[in-house]
């Protein structure tokens, strides 16, 4: 058979089953995600097919992936919200990752694997995932509560600090000495500095530039620019997924609104692409291995996150159910997640870091979904009533005792 035509039926097979998946799993009200990583184990390497023809397809729809997430993650947020949410939520952020990321660095720890094993665990267990949470809260009604406020701030933070963790991250991976590790880390560091400065000064200006009623030539600018600007960043050793996100915050307005509702579906396409990817570059035969330590690392982690999202609720003056809401619904891990993971496996960390990172963002996004919904439960709002009323009975019992 003609190399170009298997080719595309092995292409067209994989896109469908991604679609047969998605709509399995929207059935039952969970992300899709897991399950396209599940069919990548099935089918990479050590799987039941090997998918050879369409490899360098997948491999370059991944990086596009990638930057189209981080690229309408940014167009959420303006320059001055993204600061704005800086300066009121420093401390949750802190704290966040203090309760999240020292879970994953111990473990790499304890396995042996290194500091920079560690460095990059703790990454994978810090940061919850912006896009699945997004959609939980859109499904669960939450999006007009008080506490979802809290909750996006705490995300918009992990998403900044990753365009200052990934540089970083990147030097120490490529394994640059000291001298040309710190240039490289400072010239990755000026150039974020120097797109956010650009984007609060001339955000308005770049915008009113890309703009144009002709929705195909508006979809070609604003995609050509966020691939321009990633390959530069790589080039600087910025994550290309944070030039990506960068571009994405200097864009507002129409502009922003407009961009973000033509390429919503290539975001789809090739994000979903990205997770087939992680899933056929990771051998199965390393997961099984790992699924003990990742159920433990979830287990953990899943209650850093709920006591994240809980006390920076309460910092907020949240009450007790809208602590637990926020709380609960931290916990999924994705993209980010993912993305740190491939850069440590490209690079030559052990492959068995990519394994306990698979399982452990499966565990995360199966279960994410599910628990967020527990503050809901009947049981779960009358246990919440009794907490908020023994507060309020001790801080009364305070005041009149002193």
């Amino acid at each position: 058979m003609d190399a170009g035509a298997i080719d595309l039926i092995e292409i067209g097979a994989l896109l469908l089953g991604i679609a047969v998946v998605g709509r399995l799993a929207g059935r039952f009200g969970l992300s899709p995600i897991p399950f396209i990583v599940i069919g990548g184990l099935v089918l990479g390497e050590g799987g039941f097919y090997a998918v050879d023809h369409a490899e360098g397809f997948i491999a370059i729809g991944a990086d596009i992936g990638v930057i189209l997430l981080l690229l309408l993650l940014g167009l959420e947020y303006s320059p001055r919200e993204l600061v704005g949410n800086l300066r009121t939520s420093s401390r949750a952020g802190v704290l966040d990752m203090a309760l999240n990321a020292i879970p994953g660095a111990a473990l790499a720890l304890v396995l042996g694997w290194g500091p920079i094993a560690a460095l990059v665990l703790a990454g994978v267990t810090w940061v919850s995932s912006s896009g699945v949470i997004a959609k939980v809260l859109q499904d669960l009604g939450r999006l007009s509560n008080r506490e979802t406020p809290t909750v996006l701030s705490i995300l918009v933070i992990e998403d900044l600090a990753m365009a200052f963790y990934l540089p970083i991250l990147t030097a120490l991976l490529v394994g640059l000495d000291l001298g040309a590790g710190v240039v490289t880390v400072v010239v990755a560091l000026a150039s974020v500095l120097v797109i956010l400065y650009l984007a609060l000064r001339h955000g308005k200006r770049f915008s009113r530039l890309l703009w144009t009623k002709d929705a195909e030539a508006l979809l070609l600018s604003v995609l050509g620019i966020a691939v321009l600007v990633a390959g530069l960043a790589s080039e600087v050793k910025v994550s290309a997924a944070v030039g990506a996100f960068l571009v994405g915050i200097a864009i507002q307005g129409k502009t922003a609104v407009e961009a973000e509702r033509l390429l919503s579906p290539l975001r789809d396409l090739f994000a979903a692409i990205f997770f087939l990817y992680f899933g056929l570059s990771t051998d199965p035969a390393d997961l099984f291995p790992m699924l003990l330590p990742a159920l433990g690392l979830t287990v953990v982690t899943i209650g850093t996150k709920i006591a994240t999202g809980y006390l920076a609720a309460a910092r907020a003056g949240i009450a007790e159910a809208g602590r637990w809401r926020a709380g609960f619904v931290l916990m999924p891990r994705g993209e980010f997640s993912i993305v740190i993971a491939g850069l440590a496996v490209g690079a030559g960390v052990d492959a068995s870091l990519g394994a306990l990172a698979a399982a452990y963002v499966l565990f995360t996004m199966v279960a994410g979904p599910f628990l967020a919904r527990i503050p809901d439960a009947g049981w779960f709002t009358r246990f919440s009533k009794r907490r908020q009323q023994a507060r309020r009975a001790r801080a009364a019992g305070a005041v009149t005792a002193g």
